[in-house]
């Protein structure tokens, strides 16, 4: 693969908006002939607020800091004499704001985690069988997918649905279009076509440009609207180019894996457990083990589970504070590692887990439901959510090798989970499989590159991409330990500890 900076000498740089479902950042990314560099210019809290009856997204609060953020990075890169050549956008997937054809917002747009969705599903399911469902658009069944939160909408006359990041662009240039990895988690999508499934829209009642056209990653969606580029500092020639803008897109583009037979989990608020595949898989088997084929960067197939996240901690976190015992997270994970293993696990899945409150007693109440004895202090609540998700993440890829036909050598293990070092440990014994943390910010690295091929800095295929920036990824590698009876358990202080090495040539 070749790699270069724009010939014209200008220090191009690509700035990155990167917005997850509890906090967001702006990131400025500069590439080299030995790889990407990432500098975080801007940080904001996200998450759900209770208004108009429901759980929504605060969009406005969440645009003026997009805005503050690519302000910032005008303002840094001016400053080092670069200039930003493009912006690039991603954020969670499945919701959506509808826009008048004004462009004005209907309302704020609704959280997956509010429970509206659910009560349409049957309806949906009345219409076009859920067999059939998939067979289109091979998508795993979420009570939150976005069809059914449009069919629990009471009218969709005179409105369009623009996802999060493709409202965020919108706002930014004014141009209406959807990127084709989040539309993939639409459930409106066909998974073989690639292009919006019309036909299932009409069968279900949906307005046939309920959604704007496709474009992918790497096409100009627009370039700023004159009053958006005075208020941030850029010119309005700068332009805004698609990504993987479902973030689990982005952050699979750049799992630093250097040959076939890797599989990751991209590891924050939910885990994203999969494979990458060059077509999906659509049988009954599939469906039935409930695997999703989400389109990745390139034409690829995402062929994974949404599993249970850190979601489940930051919630035990959140409530222990709440209470007046808030405890430092490192601490609460050196204590759960000197638990020893064989203790109660839950299914991390379970919907039941959605909703936010109440979490460490709702873990409980699971543990006693499956006849286990429930975890009383902070650490046994950890250490119960850590096992179960390492249970969950070993389950989910041993089922997607078999329906896959795939064989996995290695997982990668990227997003903000990587730097759970319990978590990772933990996996890496499940699965009975080595396991590669990193990086954190794989996210940001994957919407940068994507920005960067598009302006020619880099060229070549995805794999040559993570070839080009797997060099610079100093990497935790955690080998996995034996747990059977008689053999040295998690806890073992005499087991290796993991060691930061560059992710090896052969995984």
């Amino acid at each position: 693969m070749s790699s270069h900076i724009p010939g014209d000498g200008s220090g191009a740089v690509f700035a990155a908006v990167d917005i997850g479902a509890s906090s967001g950042r702006v990131m400025l990314g500069r590439v080299s002939a030995t790889g990407v560099s990432l500098e975080t210019v801007h940080r904001f809290p996200n998450g759900v607020v209770e208004l108009d009856g429901g759980l929504r997204w605060d969009f406005g609060f969440l645009f003026d800091e997009v805005l503050k953020g690519l302000a910032d990075a005008a303002s840094v890169a001016a400053a080092a004499g670069e200039r930003i050549a493009s912006i690039g956008i991603d954020t969670w997937a499945v919701d959506y704001g509808l826009l008048e054809d004004s462009g004005g917002l209907v309302s704020m747009p609704y959280s997956y985690r509010d429970s509206r969705g659910s009560t349409a599903v049957e309806r949906v399911h009345a219409l076009v069988d859920e067999r059939r469902l998939y067979g289109i658009t091979g998508l795993q069944f979420l009570p939150f997918n976005t069809l059914y939160q449009l069919a629990s909408e009471p009218s969709l006359d005179g409105v369009q649905a623009l996802l999060i990041p493709d409202l965020i662009a919108f706002m930014l240039t004014g141009e209406r279009r959807t990127e084709a990895t989040n539309a993939s988690t639409t459930g409106l999508f066909d998974a073989v076509a690639g292009e919006w499934a019309t036909g299932l829209m009409d069968e279900l009642g949906l307005p046939p440009a309920i959604f704007p056209p496709l474009v992918e990653p790497g096409d100009t969606i627009g370039t700023l609207l004159p009053d958006v580029a005075a208020r941030i500092g850029l010119p309005a020639s700068a332009p805004v180019v698609a990504v993987g803008s479902h973030d689990t897109a982005s952050a699979v583009a750049a799992v630093p894996a250097v040959e076939d037979g890797f599989a990751y989990i991209s590891s924050g608020t939910w885990s994203l457990v999969g494979v990458e595949l060059d077509r999906p898989v659509l049988d009954e088997a599939s469906r039935a083990a409930n695997f999703t084929n989400e389109r990745g960067v390139d034409g690829t197939v995402r062929y994974l589970r949404n599993v249970g996240g850190l979601w489940l901690l930051s919630e035990c976190q959140r409530a222990w504070a709440g209470d007046g015992h808030e405890v430092q997270l490192g601490t609460l994970l050196d204590e759960a590692a000197a638990l020893p293993p064989g203790g109660p696990v839950i299914d991390a899945d379970d919907p039941a887990f959605t909703p936010p409150g109440g979490m460490p007693e709702r873990i409980r109440e699971a543990v006693r439901r499956a006849g286990g004895q429930a975890p009383e202090a902070p650490a046994a609540v950890v250490r119960c959510i850590l096992d179960s998700l390492a249970a969950g993440y070993a389950r989910t890829l041993r089922r997607a090798a078999e329906l896959a036909g795939k064989r996995i050598k290695v997982v990668h293990v990227v997003g903000g989970g990587s730097q759970n070092s319990l978590l990772c440990q933990l996996t890496a014994d499940a699965c009975g499989l080595p396991v590669v943390a990193g990086p954190v910010e794989a996210t940001a690295q994957g919407n940068i590159l994507i920005q960067a091929r598009a302006a020619g800095a880099v060229s070549g295929s995805l794999e040559q991409l993570r070839r080009f920036t797997a060099p610079q990824q100093a990497a935790v590698r955690y080998e996995p330990r034996a747990t059977a009876a008689g053999m040295r358990p998690y806890a073992d202080p005499a087991a290796p500890a993991p060691v930061s090495v560059p992710v090896p040539t052969g995984s």
